[in-house]
């Protein structure tokens, strides 16, 4: 290994006691609460509607409607 901060790396994740004053002032979070911070994050906006909107009950994909008549139906002027 050969980088910048190859010192840094290998002195690992570091390791808190339970009386330790950052142990005191920043309990670790249970995995609930963790999770519930990052579940409204949206990478992609849109992309989760996008995909139900095309997604037909049951796991079929919708019939194609490319042509005029079957997306507008017969009744359109």
């Amino acid at each position: 290994m050969n980088f910048k901060y190859r010192s840094v790396y290998e002195k690992g994740k570091p390791a808190h006691g339970k009386n330790d004053d950052f142990y005191i002032k920043h309990p670790p979070m249970d995995r609930a609460k963790r999770a519930k911070i990052f579940s409204p994050f949206d990478a992609l906006k849109g992309f989760g509607e996008a995909i139900a909107s095309k997604e037909a009950p049951g796991g079929v994909p919708p019939e194609d409607h490319t042509d005029e008549e079957t997306c507008f139906g017969t009744d359109t002027p």
